[in-house]
């Protein structure tokens, strides 16, 4: 019953027009006045923004902020994958031989989350990694290793909350959520950066220029509290031990790619 509800309310509060007054909301200068009690009660880092409070005239340009230059150091290890994001690391594990992944006790498909077949069979017993952004968190995303764009594609269109709630009574919101994939060729082999859009606004804008990307570079960012997942090939990435949930900061390394498959 719990669950029939609770997606009754989002399918209620998703649609385009809901969504509309929302984005239009945080884009227009009325929501300056909520920015300094959103940054008191989600506790913003005032000091690593590249701007004052007061100097932010939208609630999307303070969720969208950038920072101070050097607030992140990058690993550079030359193995070495870092963190794309501010996130918590939710959960990691392998993908299944069957394409699926299980995430808070909720079965999810990777062959649904990319709607590609011959990309697909690159990463089946590969690794996927989960990165859960608050509506705390710095919401722009950084390439988590050096590579070239081979592919970048958009699915989907609705999107549920991706929280604890969303993730255990949603309609699979990380295989089913609007969400833009981009996969990269590095030295080592083949991996995507999923961005699955949240809740309400569907707004994952791509800031690369080209197809090659350093790592540490900024790709994209969000407007809202969403979702990033990595997925890898088989075989050519370890992480690196640490017990989930496990929180990360952009350019923290996470794991390393497998030297011999170089």
């Amino acid at each position: 019953m719990r669950k029939l509800l609770y997606r009754l309310l989002i399918e209620l509060t998703n649609g385009r027009v809901t969504s509309g007054i929302l984005k239009q909301f945080s884009l227009s200068t009325v929501s300056r006045f909520i920015v300094p009690s959103f940054a008191r009660i989600y506790q913003l880092n005032q000091e690593e923004m590249d701007k004052t409070l007061r100097e932010y005239s939208t609630l999307n340009d303070l969720f969208t902020r950038k920072l101070k230059s050097g607030a992140r150091k990058i690993d550079n290890l030359s193995d070495s994958v870092i963190s794309p994001v501010d996130a918590s690391i939710e959960d990691i594990g392998t993908i299944k031989e069957s394409s699926e992944i299980e995430v808070k006790g909720k079965i999810y498909s990777i062959h649904e989350m990319l709607g590609d077949d011959e990309i697909l069979e690159k990463y089946l017993n590969g690794t996927y990694i989960i990165l859960y952004l608050s509506p705390s968190h710095y919401h722009r995303i950084h390439c988590p290793a050096s590579g070239e764009v081979i592919k970048q594609w958009t699915l989907g269109t609705k999107s549920y909350p991706v929280n604890k709630w969303g993730l255990k009574y949603g309609d699979r919101p990380l295989s089913k959520n609007y969400r833009v994939t981009t996969e990269l060729k590095t030295d080592y082999g083949f991996m995507s950066v999923v961005k699955v859009g949240a809740m309400f606004v569907n707004s994952i804008e791509i800031t690369h220029p080209g197809s090659q990307l350093k790592k540490g570079e900024e790709m994209a960012f969000f407007s809202f509290g969403s979702t990033v997942i990595l997925l890898f090939e088989k075989g050519i990435f370890q992480i690196d031990p640490f017990q989930t949930p496990h929180e990360v900061k952009v350019g923290e390394k996470i794991g390393h790619f497998r030297v011999e498959n170089r």
